[in-house]
């Protein structure tokens, strides 16, 4: 059956069938993040030693129709304020989970998540890292990797947010 309906808002109502997307279990497990949380940590020196502190403050909230996460991080590396705003979602399309971030800096990274349970993996082109969610999905542990030859990753930094809400 084909009706009128807004199919992209940046295309307005036009003429479709069928109802469009509707939220399904991969979009709730983003609700993992949802929340209000300080994170602390500190990068990791070549050495392997720890290095500059890290603290910001991150929110991840669900942008409008329930559909990807929004989140927006400010804070301290060392001496040097940092920030940015991250949209994670998920492709019905693709079957994938994509994160696009932009930082404070002027950068652009775009990796895959892929969820196993309480971990997620996110995989870019020169940087990974790993998020484990424990104490009830109030706690998250993150490492994160960077690669300078596209094959071996080294630790970059290591840090704990703690949900304040």
């Amino acid at each position: 059956m084909t009706t009128s309906r807004v199919v992209a808002v940046n295309r307005g109502a036009e003429h479709a069938d069928g109802q469009g997307p509707r939220r399904g279990p991969q979009h709730d497990a983003l609700g993992a993040w949802v929340g209000r949380w300080i994170n602390e940590g500190h990068m990791i020196n070549d050495d392997g030693s720890p290095g500059p502190a890290i603290t910001t403050s991150d929110v991840y909230e669900w942008a409008p129709g329930g559909f990807f996460i929004l989140h927006s991080a400010y804070g301290r590396i060392g001496e040097f304020g940092v920030g940015g705003t991250e949209i994670i979602g998920y492709d019905e399309t693709s079957g994938a989970y994509t994160s696009h971030f932009f930082d404070s800096q002027g950068n652009v990274t775009v990796s895959s998540l892929i969820a196993r349970g309480d971990t997620w993996t996110y995989q870019g082109e020169t940087t990974r890292s790993t998020v484990e969610f424990s104490d009830g999905h109030r706690v998250q542990t993150v490492l994160h990797e960077r690669t300078d030859d596209g094959t071996t990753y080294k630790p970059s930094m290591k840090v704990t947010l703690i949900k304040v809400e």
